[in-house]
């Protein structure tokens, strides 16, 4: 019995300990399910050896971050496969329990702790935790942008690789005028390793540069895949973009109305 408990609170632990790490991870810019893969992979030792894993290993911060994970997850596996093999091999208070009853125990605590660590009110509860021990305890910028952005909706911030031929191509953005479509560009990476932050209006993308920008998913893979010349399609975006603009509008203005209203009714009461 001792040592299915000592199971239980090592993969208890190991979860916790990722999903801190995620969080925490996130807050250096990594989108949530990256996050979440780099800090399972690292604790594990498993799978780490992606190209994302290089943006991982290349920054400072998540570098110590993914290293304390893997000390601690050496340690954790090695608890976690002796505490196995104790609680079926092993003697102790264990002695005299039927097979039965520990597969059962063994069992019903692993489902217990994957509905744990599946459970959103959990993550949003440890994110608010971290969030300010973060603060309180590190230098880390613990800014959420992928909250700020509304990076889970529709809207990402993806890079675009620019083509010989494509409609990105060779033409200052100030011509292309991507804003009318949504889609604002945050940097530019060109092709010899230089940025350019926030570039401005008289910025030409050139053949094997990368345009880092935001907007939605579905207009920027259009905008990715348009070759030159084809004005058209730019002239459609921007009506769809108006469209879009619009319908946000009007939602905003409905939620506002209603949120008034429920602020009313429940002065009233």
């Amino acid at each position: 019995m001792t040592a299915i408990l000592s199971l239980l609170l090592v993969v208890t632990l190991s979860i916790l300990v990722t999903r801190i790490a995620a969080i925490a991870l996130r807050h250096t810019g990594l989108a949530r399910q990256s996050a979440r893969f780099q800090a399972r992979s690292a604790f594990s030792g498993a799978g780490f050896t992606t190209t994302e894993s290089e943006k991982v290993v290349n920054h400072p911060v998540r570098r110590r971050i993914v290293l304390t994970l893997m000390l601690l997850g050496n340690a954790g596996i090695v608890t976690a496969v002796s505490s196995l093999m104790l609680a079926f091999v092993g003697g102790g208070d264990a002695e005299g329990m039927a097979l039965w009853i520990k597969v059962v125990l063994l069992v019903t605590g692993l489902v217990s702790l994957w509905a744990f660590a599946s459970s959103q009110w959990v993550d949003r509860l440890l994110s608010r935790i971290v969030d300010r021990a973060l603060k309180r305890f590190t230098r880390l910028d613990v800014s959420d942008y992928e909250g700020l952005l509304h990076l889970a909706g529709d809207y990402k911030i993806v890079e675009l690789a620019v083509e010989d031929g494509s409609w990105l191509d060779g033409q200052p953005l100030r011509a292309l005028r991507p804003a009318e479509e949504g889609v604002l560009v945050l940097g530019l990476a060109k092709f010899d390793g230089e940025w350019l932050g926030t570039p401005g209006g008289d910025t030409v993308a050139q053949s094997g540069d990368r345009l880092i920008v935001y907007g939605r998913t579905e207009t920027m893979r259009e905008l990715e895949a348009r070759r030159a010349g084809d004005d058209r399609a730019h002239a459609d975006a921007v009506d769809e973009q108006r469209r879009i603009a619009e319908a946000e509008r009007r939602k905003a203005e409905r939620d506002g109305t209603e949120d008034r209203m429920r602020s009313h009714t429940a002065s009233r009461n």
